[in-house]
């Protein structure tokens, strides 16, 4: 049955459709947020950006900054854990031609953590309340906010951080549904989304083991929520999007994509990479997006999938990676690759 309803809102711009890519540091680059916009993402967020200015020359930051070339709206998302210095990031930002400063109060990682930023700090609501209230009035255009379900399982405290975000001004809310210890672990849950939804006016993104079109509207359907964003299932399967909004549109799953649009995709994506990141990067980085295509291309076994990564992390030049895609995505690959052993570097 089709699952339809008006678009949301998030300022002055109108979602397409009801999914959206999640921000994924190291993944959702600008060749990958182009690549999946083209394949039905009604909504793409960058890789994380520090709010620390005094390290946006790295080539680290300069590249998750740059966002030439891509339609609106160009959503920042950053990162910290002191009121003014996200603000100015914002400021600057907004400056640099963002349209959209999306908060990051959902990394579980570490390294974020570690520095009072990201889901840590759910731990804080006051430092919460002054970090959302200070960038709000730092900008202009809309801001939005990610966060967990809280810090741990004793400490769901994400209804009172979703007040808080409303009444600071915030424009949508996606919320991850589990805690951070959870890291990536376990199961998400659906019913903190729910409740949040329904004491909640702005729009609501539920997040979270988004893995298939029938997933994506049981979540939208239990939750309520204005949209659904999807991470980790888009790696190497950037068509998510556009089945999820078929199934959603039309109630059935629509055709998976031919062995000959698979072969264009992954080969195009390959080349914006090259392109975006230089040779040497680009070559290092294309590895570990192969691997997501070759995980979800069922044309192998898992035992030839490890055998195949093997061979293209091998590779050390686009000429050999393009001559490798090639041969992989025609017709009796497996044979023909595994009895070639490694192809040479």
């Amino acid at each position: 049955m089709p699952l339809t309803t008006l678009p949301a809102s998030i300022g002055p711009f109108v979602l397409p459709n009801r999914v959206m890519l999640a921000p994924m540091a190291g993944v959702t680059d600008r060749p990958f947020r182009q690549l999946c916009r083209r394949l039905g993402a009604g909504w793409v967020v960058g890789e994380m950006v520090t709010s620390d200015p005094s390290l946006w020359h790295t080539r680290k930051s300069q590249l998750r900054m740059d966002h030439r070339g891509e339609p609106d709206p160009r959503v920042v998302q950053i990162a910290g854990g002191d009121a003014e210095m996200l603000a100015q990031a914002a400021r600057l930002n907004a400056e640099l031609g963002a349209q959209i400063i999306d908060i990051n109060m959902g990394c579980p990682a570490k390294k974020v953590c570690n520095k009072a930023a990201g889901s840590a700090l759910l731990r804080d609501e006051a430092l919460v309340a002054e970090i959302l209230d200070a960038v709000v009035a730092a900008v202009d255009i809309p801001v939005t906010l990610k966060i967990r379900t809280g810090w741990c399982a004793e400490s769901n405290n994400a209804l009172r951080i979703a007040r808080l975000a409303e009444s600071a001004g915030i424009q949508s809310l996606a919320i991850h549904g589990r805690h951070r210890q959870q890291r990536y672990t376990g199961q998400a849950e659906y019913d903190t989304i729910a409740e949040i939804k329904s004491h909640l006016s702005i729009p609501v993104i539920a997040n979270g083991d988004i893995t298939s079109p029938e997933k994506a509207a049981e979540v939208l359907a239990y939750t309520g929520a204005d949209a659904v964003m999807v991470g980790r299932a888009a790696q190497g399967n950037p068509w998510i999007f556009q089945q999820i909004s078929h199934y959603l549109q039309h109630g059935e799953r629509m055709a998976l994509p031919g062995l000959s649009e698979r072969h264009q995709v992954l080969h195009g994506h390959v080349e914006a990479l090259h392109e975006f990141y230089g040779a040497t990067m680009g070559v290092r980085i294309a590895r570990k997006h192969v691997g997501w295509y070759l995980s979800d291309d069922q044309r192998f076994t898992p035992p030839q999938q490890r055998a195949l990564k093997q061979q293209f992390n091998a590779l050390a030049s686009p000429e050999t990676q393009f001559d490798w895609i090639n041969d992989a995505m025609a017709p009796g690959a497996a044979s023909r690759l595994l009895a070639k052993g490694s192809h040479a570097a």
